[in-house]
């Protein structure tokens, strides 16, 4: 299978007969991806609307505020943009891979070809590769193979729990303050799940927006008690979302990747039954 990161100057290498380039901008304080899209995008590449294409409607509010869609939906989705079974997707933000990772992650986990641009946008115009201006052209429509999600790359809110009753190690990938509780922004409730740790997504990019080195997050996953392979771990952050950048983050490092858990912050908040914890554990 493609790494789950390349870099963009290797993104020539790849086979272009068979390659989309997605564009998943998409920003919490409300700006427009599609508008910024338009503004300037890698040549040739498509945008794809995070909130309609990779989230699923019309569910409780236990399920998070972008629970996965159904298969035959993410499918219909993924064959409208032009990618289809076989098709190799490279994802990218101006975020560092905050919502790109969501695309990849969703592709990675149905055994196809897709990896995060590493250093996104940015590090693609850095190293003098196209852009343009405008709508993205129309794709051609393909057919991609509506596939189950796989409940072993996925955890429920007592999944969560008992990885940590276990042993185990579920991160929290929004920031601090959010984790903390100090600050609860759109979450129904503030805090973060009992027993969690705090890894913010940002935490895992360097200052020009690309991963850290691989040794550098081998070490900054062990600080967080992930100091093995094997570790058994579940990532969540408000919405499943940034979450996927740690899962990125984590394969990339040759470690397993954690299981998702989609609802998150957002879903557990949500019920009340479910306790909150509040400050650093």
């Amino acid at each position: 299978m493609l790494a789950p990161v390349v870099a963009p100057q290797a993104v020539a290498g790849l086979d272009a007969t068979h390659l989309v380039l997605a564009d998943v901008r998409w920003y919490l304080d409300g700006r427009d991806g599609r508008a910024a899209f338009e503004q300037s995008h890698i040549a040739g590449a498509v945008w794809v609307d995070l909130d309609n294409a990779l989230a699923g409607h019309d569910l409780p509010a236990s399920e998070g505020r972008h629970p996965l869609p159904a298969p035959e939906a993410f499918a219909a989705e993924m064959g409208a943009l032009g990618i289809g079974d076989d098709t190799i997707v490279v994802a990218y933000d101006d975020t560092g891979g905050l919502t790109a990772g969501r695309l990849v992650v969703m592709l990675r986990m149905l055994g196809r070809h897709a990896a995060v641009l590493d250093g996104g946008l940015d590090a693609w115009v850095a190293a003098g590769l196209p852009t343009q201006t405008g709508p993205a052209t129309e794709p051609s429509p393909t057919t991609f193979t509506p596939a189950p999600w796989p409940l072993d790359r996925l955890a429920t809110a007592d999944e969560a729990l008992a990885v940590v009753a276990a042993g185990g190690v579920v991160i929290d990938a929004r920031p601090l303050a959010r984790f903390t509780g100090e600050q609860a922004l759109i979450d129904p409730r503030p805090g973060h799940i009992p027993g969690a740790r705090s890894a913010p997504w940002s935490a895992v990019l360097s200052d020009t927006g690309a991963l850290l080195t691989i040794d550098q997050l081998t070490a900054h996953y062990a600080a967080l008690g992930i100091a093995h392979a094997d570790t058994p771990s579940v990532a969540y952050c408000g919405s499943g979302v940034s979450a996927c950048l740690n899962i990125v983050a984590m394969e990339h490092a040759g470690l397993t990747p954690p299981r998702l858990y989609v609802a998150s912050w957002s879903g557990w908040s949500a019920d009340s039954a479910r306790p909150a914890e509040l400050g650093q554990p």
